[in-house]
């Protein structure tokens, strides 16, 4: 048994666009970046993770960074696999020697379609997966943030994430109503790009964009407690000059704009396809806000005054779908919902 157990590992996966985060033994071991950097010459992987977001943008002409997610789903399959292998070979106790098959619980969005749910699959089969199993992004959330989902009561879950915002109503171990769009954080990282090269004429890349976002990100306009207005640095398009230029809070917010009412919109998509019975439940609990966007200033805030209803944002929103993924995983003889 002890033997068998060596060499069966159980992990929990957060395959996201931005992010992936793996559970082993009820601790995240492993949150990096979901990126990965191949020698094009040998198509050898050379980094995996934050190795590889260090290089991000900053490579020649031999290296290449790869994002092997978008909008939530697997967009190139042998990276995917790449970087899934080097993500659990970051675990302490795996072996040089033996190979551990694994049972693994990945998590996926609610909206994917079968061939992206067979990329998946097949990505974790060929990185050594034994037993697999998906379970949705929204179930998983409320899971993390210790919500009863076996109960007949609903709960609405908003994941914003990187590449998709899953909205879904559970109850009963089931997503009864759902929407998932492809707007969410990378939305967001583009549209402060766009932003910075229209209003302040200078170019920056992904990384810089990611990093207003952090510090300077909001969804309102007027915030009580706002941030101190931040240096962006790029390169200027009429001169050619790397240029310096202040961004401000309120700015950010009004080019966030667009993308928020989307998400917006889809919330009220999902508020009106809930049965009414349903619809009590959650007024009186109110809406649950998990994902990296649920980060961003006043976005609560912002939801509660569409929506007239109360919105509370998790606590650690960033792992509220691993450690639900994780829970999944040790409760996998309990929970229908997981699929095989």
């Amino acid at each position: 048994m002890g033997l068998f157990s060596f060499l069966n590992k159980e992990i929990a996966i957060d395959l996201g666009t931005a992010n992936t985060l793996i559970i082993y033994k009820d601790q995240v071991v492993v949150d990096e970046p979901s990126i990965v950097a191949i020698d094009k010459k040998t198509n050898q992987v050379i980094a995996v993770g934050k190795k590889a977001m260090m290089m991000h943008e900053k490579t020649h002409a031999n290296i290449e960074t790869i994002r092997p997610l978008k909008d939530g789903v697997i967009a190139d399959f042998t990276a995917a696999e790449a970087m899934i292998r080097g993500l659990i070979s970051m675990i302490s106790d795996t072996s040089r020697w033996f190979r551990p098959s694994l049972t693994m619980v990945i998590c996926i969005p609610s909206g994917i379609t079968e061939v992206e749910k067979r990329a998946v699959v097949e990505s974790a089969e060929r990185a050594n997966a034994r037993e697999r199993y998906l379970i949705h992004e929204p179930m998983a959330a409320a899971l993390g943030i210790g919500l009863d989902v076996e109960m007949p009561e609903g709960h609405m879950i908003i994941d914003i994430g990187g590449g998709t915002t899953e909205i879904a109503v559970i109850a009963l171990s089931g997503i009864v109503t759902d929407q998932s769009i492809r707007v969410a954080g990378d939305e967001f990282t583009l549209d402060i790009v766009e932003y910075v090269k229209r209003q302040h004429n200078i170019l920056i890349g992904e990384r810089t964009a990611e990093q207003v976002k952090i510090h300077v990100g909001s969804a309102l306009q007027d915030l009580e407690t706002p941030p101190e207005d931040y240096p962006v640095h790029g390169r200027d398009l009429l001169t050619g000059i790397p240029k310096q230029v202040t961004v401000s809070y309120s700015e950010i917010a009004g080019c966030l704009d667009k993308s928020i009412s989307k998400i917006e919109e889809a919330i009220m998509k999902a508020l009106e396809s809930t049965p009414p019975e349903l619809a009590s439940d959650i007024y009186r609990k109110g809406l649950y806000l998990t994902g990296g966007g649920a980060l961003l200033r006043g976005l609560d805030k912002r939801i509660a005054m569409k929506t007239k209803l109360p919105v509370r944002v998790a606590d650690d929103p960033l792992r509220a779908v691993v450690r639900g993924t994780g829970i999944a995983l040790k409760n996998r003889d309990r929970f229908t919902f997981l699929m095989s």
